[in-house]
């Protein structure tokens, strides 16, 4: 089939229409539908289209695997520690009664870095009832509250799943993702939380005992909770570590090392001679302007000429460098770009250049300990050890918790992973060139279009089929498949960030969210959707508006 939107369509109904209307989970719809575009994409053996989706799976699971089942290890082993108990106390004192619902959802916001959503709304909706024993008053902004801090955190700051793939997708360092995604969180969780305080006076709520409720169940003393410190630590060691990173390769790009200089130019007239008459290869490239540099040119002629070879370095395509330089930072791109201008041009005419300056090594010594598989994991050490401090438990409860945790993430693995294996088809099918032949060909209007197409894309996937991972994952790949050569005018992470405020967009009862803040906090299916439902239009809404706004005036465009 030559049409890559009937392919487009075709791909998103399969998606729909099983997890739908035929209830089948999303793992099996994801992967059936990345078979069914593959076999419809033209260009490719039909004997290579299956492996070709296994590939892109096995290529995603290897990306994402080992942080999501670690992740899920530090959630469960910081609830059953009561490290999370701890944090949640330490807002709450830290605020007092009145700020109590900003304690609940600061709470929600940090919880939900490492722990999903709704084993966070487990933990804080009995905290939730407990401030309204006391009040009398504010139940719905409490559990409101809750779930403006988890809802945004779980879909715009990694490690969870959702976040993690669009940072991997659209290529984007996971710190970079980690920081934006706070800083555009950070104020959507505060609407939410206006809104949650408007809504709980215009919709006041009485709290309802729930099935089993056990009234006279004691909360756990303090004196038998880990300390603030340590219960914070498995949280904020690994943002800490993958930080760093991405602030040491920050710096070490900023020296654009790999630029050339006037002095690193031996022989002007060799250089002139040697690309003049380029025919091929990386040198006809500057045979532009190689002709009208003099044999003794004057330092006006060094620095035109030296400018334009920086800006021939710039180039992500007409070099073959063998590197994937699609949405490499630029540092990078001159760097692979100068190796084969250095290779092509004789060892007497370009100084090779330093590349492994002390900024750079430092920078590559933080790619070890900032990895987040490596920063995870040493999370998941302390998060276990904390555990075993505190429950003591014998080997068989230790054994089964851990289990318990790794396969509560396999899941999420899966369906993760066939949602990259679904994009990884889209984009074989080519639907990315095709839309972007539908926008203008200014770069800003490009890139607001793409933002706006995002958000759609992901709130129309999410209103569909309930799920917001799954509504985010598919949204990235098919992003992702859209911008092979193409420059934006901001940083990818700003599309992530879009897609995830569409995730949030159109919650109701085909999302389990929507369940278990209802069931959980005892609301009817109508008070959940004139409650939650609403909310999560406003997180959405503010999270992609503030996308916009950042990618104007902070766009931290890479090219």
């Amino acid at each position: 089939m030559d049409n890559p939107f009937v392919i487009l369509l075709i791909g998103i109904a399969v998606v729909i229409g099983m997890i739908i209307g035929l209830r089948i989970n999303a793992f099996i719809a994801l992967i059936t539908a990345a078979i069914v575009v593959s076999l419809l994409s033209p260009g490719v053996g039909i004997a290579n289209k299956i492996s070709d989706v296994a590939a892109a799976f096995g290529k995603t699971a290897g990306g994402i695997g080992i942080v999501i089942a670690l992740a899920a290890v530090i959630g469960k082993c910081l609830m059953d520690s009561g490290a999370a108990d701890r944090i949640v106390r330490a807002f709450v004192r830290a605020l007092g009664e009145k700020g109590s619902s900003s304690a609940l959802a600061g709470s929600g916001f940090v919880l939900s870095i490492p722990v999903f959503f709704d084993t966070v709304f487990y933990l804080l909706v009995p905290l939730a009832r407990s401030l309204y024993r006391s009040t009398k008053k504010n139940y719905l902004k409490y559990i409101l509250a809750i779930s403006a801090g988890a809802a945004v955190t779980h879909t715009l700051v990694p490690p969870t799943p959702g976040p993690l793939l669009m940072a991997q997708q659209l290529g984007v360092d996971l710190g970079m993702m980690i920081g934006i995604g706070a800083a555009i969180g950070l104020p959507a969780a505060i609407a939410g939380l206006c809104f949650a305080k408007w809504l709980d006076r215009k919709m006041p709520i009485e709290m309802r005992a729930l099935p089993g409720e056990d009234e006279t169940t004691e909360a756990v003393p303090d004196s038998k909770l880990p300390g603030l410190f340590v219960s914070l630590l498995p949280i904020i060691l690994p943002v800490a570590l993958i930080g760093t990173n991405t602030a040491l390769e920050t710096r070490a790009n900023g020296e654009r090392a790999a630029q050339v200089k006037a002095e690193d130019v031996k022989d002007w007239g060799a250089l002139s001679a040697a690309v003049s008459g380029a025919q091929e290869g990386p040198l006809k490239t500057l045979a532009g302007f190689a002709a009208e540099i003099p044999a003794n040119p004057t330092d006006e002629q060094k620095a035109a000429a030296v400018a334009a070879i920086n800006k021939a370095l710039t180039d992500r395509e007409q070099f073959d460098t063998g590197a994937s330089l699609a949405r490499a930072n630029l540092a990078i791109v001159e760097h692979e770009n100068r190796k084969v201008l250095e290779s092509a041009l004789p060892e007497t005419v370009l100084a090779p250049h330093v590349w492994d300056t002390a900024k750079r090594t430092a920078a590559n010594t933080s790619k070890f300990y900032g990895n987040a598989n490596f920063a995870l994991l040493l999370s998941a050490v302390i998060a276990v050890l904390l555990y075993v401090r505190q429950c003591k438990p014998t080997k068989s409860k230790f054994s089964e918790t851990i289990e318990s945790a790794l396969m509560s993430g396999g899941l999420i693995i899966l369906i993760t992973s066939a949602g990259g294996a679904f994009g990884a088809a889209l984009a074989a099918a080519k639907i990315g060139p095709a839309i972007q032949d539908m926008f203008p060909t200014e770069s800003n209007t490009v890139g607001i279009g793409l933002l706006v197409l995002a958000f759609a894309i992901s709130a129309l996937l999410k209103i569909a089929q309930g799920s917001t991972t799954v509504a985010v994952i598919t949204a990235s790949g098919m992003i992702a498949a859209m911008l092979e050569g193409m420059t934006l005018p901001y940083h990818p992470v700003y599309l992530a960030t879009a897609i995830g405020g569409g995730g949030l967009i159109g919650s109701w009862m085909n999302d389990s969210g929507f369940w278990i803040f209802s069931k959980m906090s005892g609301l009817t299916e109508a008070e959940a959707l004139k409650s939650w439902t609403p909310l999560l239009c406003v997180l959405g809404l503010v999270t992609f508006a503030m996308s916009i706004l950042l990618s104007l005036v902070l766009p931290l465009a890479q090219a």
